[in-house]
């Protein structure tokens, strides 16, 4: 039984090439404009054809008349010429005909092959079917100053129109040989100037995001500048941003070591010989570990969705105020069994445009940590408020501003640790990180504050989004 054959590696879809787009529309553009001037010139050289052998027919026949051409020769003679080697067919010089009339219509001279035109009075230009075959001439009739003698000079039309056609030719032959070679001129010209792109291209492609490496100022082409400032701001960003990954990683490790062990070396207590006393420290010990960790757990879903929120949920009308009375109604529980006062200070409603879910994270982070992180009996005022610029705010600008302030650190004794703290200090560094991920979100800004008594801690996050009226 044969293999099965392998089947072919997918094949990319092939991406336009912008040397091609260029190349293209330019040879495109080049074309439009060279048939453009064919055309023009065709119809150029046939008018100036026509003019010059309309021009030629009247000389002849001026030349003549001046001449009295016909005293030379006795009655009327008709000549054949014979054409001398080389003699183009257009050449009219050679072909004309000419007819000479007295007044009373009498033939005087005739020179050439042209059938005889009928005589009459008229004078100027016109176009004659002549002879059997019905071939038409270009004529031009003249009169002396005495209208005694009356000359037609004629020439046959298909030898004008092919001096016409050879007059133009003559003028767009350049073209059908110059085409190609400013294509290929163009062509070159334009791999040449892109250059500079292809090498930006190439160093692109080679950057590594986790290097320190930095595009060169070989690239300094002022069409690229921006580009290139650009590149290089987004890779200085990348890094600061993998920093700050790498620290969260540390710090998240270390807040999960630390209970993990805890609870694993608890359990391994229990299964030795305890006595009641022991074995209910250590299982309130796990069930405080596991809670610590829990929290932990917790904090880095809300740093992935306040990650995530960014790209999948649009900006809309939020009550600020609502949120914050919200978040202090479900916490109100927990600050009762600390026995700590939790306050609100917000206006009726302050709406801003923000991401609801964020919004509501960041406020309850601010209020857990003022919970977690303080001794018991503290007094915790969220407060809610608009910034106009004065000196007094410190978001330094129009916007609304989100602050938890508490009175913990008075109420802790000086070097002691805080007795109703759950976790570390550094689980509060996560929660910070969440506060600087929510602002840089919303574009605003998240920091301590200036705390007015009797309050000793405030930290504050200000959104520079002026506030908006509610919807609908």
């Amino acid at each position: 039984m044969k293999p099965a054959p392998a089947a072919s590696p997918e094949r990319r879809p092939r991406r336009a090439s912008l040397t091609r787009q260029l190349l293209l529309w330019s040879l495109g553009a080049l074309a439009v404009v060279w048939g453009s001037f064919v055309v023009m010139g065709y119809q150029t050289g046939v008018h100036e054809a026509d003019e010059l052998t309309d021009g030629h027919l009247a000389s002849v026949a001026a030349l003549l008349l001046n001449l009295r051409a016909h005293e030379a020769a006795e009655g009327t003679q008709i000549t054949q010429r014979v054409n001398p080697p080389g003699l183009k067919s257009h050449d009219y010089q050679q072909s004309l005909s000419v007819f000479q009339w007295d007044a009373q219509g009498r033939m005087l001279h005739h020179i050439g092959s042209a059938p005889v035109p009928p005589f009459n009075s008229s004078e100027g230009f016109a176009d004659l079917v002549l002879g059997p075959e019905g071939v038409v001439w270009r004529s031009f009739s003249q009169w002396d100053a005495a209208r005694s003698r009356r000359i037609t000079v004629l020439l046959e039309l298909r030898e004008r129109d092919a001096l016409a056609e050879d007059i133009a030719e003559q003028m767009i032959e350049p073209g059908l040989w110059l085409l190609p070679v400013v294509s290929l001129a163009l062509g070159l010209a334009l791999w040449r100037g892109l250059r500079p792109l292809y090498a930006l291209s190439a160093d692109v492609a080679a950057l590594d995001p986790a290097s320190t490496q930095r595009l060169a100022s070989r690239h300094a082409w002022a069409e690229f500048e921006s580009v290139v400032a650009s590149i290089n701001t987004l890779l200085d960003r990348q890094q600061a941003a993998m920093v700050r990954e790498r620290r969260l990683a540390n710090e998240v490790a270390h807040e999960l070591r630390t209970p993990l062990s805890s609870i694993a070396l608890q359990a391994s207590a229990l299964g030795g010989e305890l006595d009641d006393t022991a074995r209910h420290q250590a299982i309130e010990r796990i069930g405080q570990d596991a809670l610590r960790a829990g929290h932990v757990l917790n904090q880095l879903l809300a740093l992935a969705r306040a990650s995530r929120a960014e790209l999948h949920e649009a900006t809309a009308p939020v009550d600020l105020c609502a949120v914050a009375r919200e978040v202090c109604g479900d916490y109100a529980q927990m600050a009762w069994q600390r026995g700590d006062e939790i306050a609100l200070s917000a206006p009726a409603e302050l709406w801003v445009h923000g991401h609801a879910v964020l919004l509501d994270i960041a406020a309850r982070n601010l209020v857990e940590n003022a919970l977690k992180h303080t001794p018991r009996g503290t007094r915790i005022a969220v407060q809610v408020g608009a910034s106009d610029g004065n000196a007094g705010d410190t978001g330094g600008g129009t916007g609304a501003w989100l602050q938890v302030c508490d009175d913990g650190a008075r109420r802790q004794p000086a070097g002691a640790a805080s007795a109703g703290a759950a976790s570390p200090v550094d689980s509060l560094h996560l929660g910070h990180e969440i506060l600087r991920r929510v602002a840089d979100i919303h574009g605003g800004r998240f920091g301590s504050a200036l705390a007015s008594p009797p309050f000793t801690t405030c930290y504050r996050l200000d959104l520079p989004t002026s506030p908006v009226a509610a919807p609908g």
